[in-house]
């Protein structure tokens, strides 16, 4: 058994011994009278921040409030991860985090806040599944070309990230530990910038989300090595796994709704409520299928689990490369 899928075991265990709060399923209290606040510890423009706005123009609908998006980035989120942590938990700030939550666990040294005991799960909203792309002039198009050229050439292959401890950056490690590749890697910020230069040829692959990348990987701007997917995407049938080709890697980038600790019960299972109504509404159904965006809503306790199996996942990838930040 592999260490997210035992750490999302024990996380299911650990919460199906905390007293159920199905009594406050219906509680609504007098909860929102004033605008709500969601932070995106991000630039404008990503993934999440689309997210993030667009659940929020939904959300806004049946909480008969308006929903405020503010983008707070810096510090690899942490900035505003943070400021969310240490505001009043009265249903009024939430943070809209992705995968790089769970990887600053083990990341950044010494977090201002607590992970689990700061801030609490409230709902799973997005998840883009992530493609291994390469340029064309590589002449890569299967992992065992990416391997017989990364043992031919060590050290002078490269792959492309948003950043030192994003999740393309920890893909590409994980690419690494289980090929044996001799491969560097080239952090950006953001994947736009990292994007541009892989469509330059400046660097040799990357991990990327789907949907930025489909239209050039349909156009012959970039190749397809593998979908970082358990089986077949339906965004992407036609792409073979990197799984079918004997490296077992799931990577995507995913966005969710997290509360300050100590936020109302009813609260939490309120939002959490609307948030899986919004995913299942007609607008946020259509914009995510447009996006390839899948949408895994549940409870605030599943959202909890997967949040532990990503941390271990994570940690362990961190660990055995022995990735830091500088800086």
């Amino acid at each position: 058994m592999n260490t997210s899928r035992r750490a999302l075991l024990q996380g299911a265990a650990a919460l199906a011994a905390l007293p159920s709060l199905a009594p406050f399923a219906h509680a609504r209290g007098d909860w929102p009278n004033k605008p709500v606040r969601i932070v995106v510890p991000f630039p404008p423009g990503g993934t999440t921040d689309f997210v993030a706005r667009l659940m929020a123009v939904e959300l806004g609908k049946t909480l008969d409030q308006a929903v405020i998006v503010e983008n707070k980035p810096g510090a690899g989120t942490v900035i505003g991860v943070d400021s969310v942590a240490k505001s009043a938990p009265d249903g009024y700030s939430f943070v809209c985090v992705a995968n790089s939550f769970t990887a600053n666990q083990t990341l950044v040294r010494k977090l201002p806040y607590d992970t689990q005991k700061d801030l609490r799960p409230v709902a799973l909203m997005g998840m883009s599944e992530h493609v291994l792309a390469t340029h064309p002039s590589s002449g890569l198009k299967t992992l065992a070309d990416l391997l017989n050229q990364a043992k031919a050439k060590p050290g002078t292959l490269s792959f492309a990230s948003f950043g030192n401890g994003t999740s393309a950056h920890l893909s590409g490690e994980m690419l690494k530990l289980q090929m044996g590749l001799d491969i560097v890697h080239v952090p950006y910020k953001g994947q736009g910038p990292a994007l541009t230069d892989l469509l330059g040829g400046q660097v040799t692959m990357m991990f990327g989300n789907w949907p930025e990348f489909r239209g050039h990987i349909q156009s012959g701007k970039l190749g397809a090595l593998g979908m970082a997917t358990a089986q077949r995407s339906q965004y992407a049938p036609a792409i073979p796994t990197l799984a079918e080709q004997g490296v077992a890697i799931e990577s995507n980038s995913w966005n969710g709704l997290l509360a300050p600790a100590g936020t109302p019960d009813a609260i939490v299972l309120r939002m959490n409520d609307e948030v899986n109504r919004a995913l299942a509404g007609p607008a946020v159904t259509e914009a995510f299928r447009k996006g390839g965006i899948a949408s895994p809503s549940g409870t605030p306790e599943r959202f909890a689990a997967f949040i532990q199996s990503e941390i271990a996942k994570y940690g362990d990838v961190i660990r055995k490369a022995n990735i830091q930040i500088e800086g």
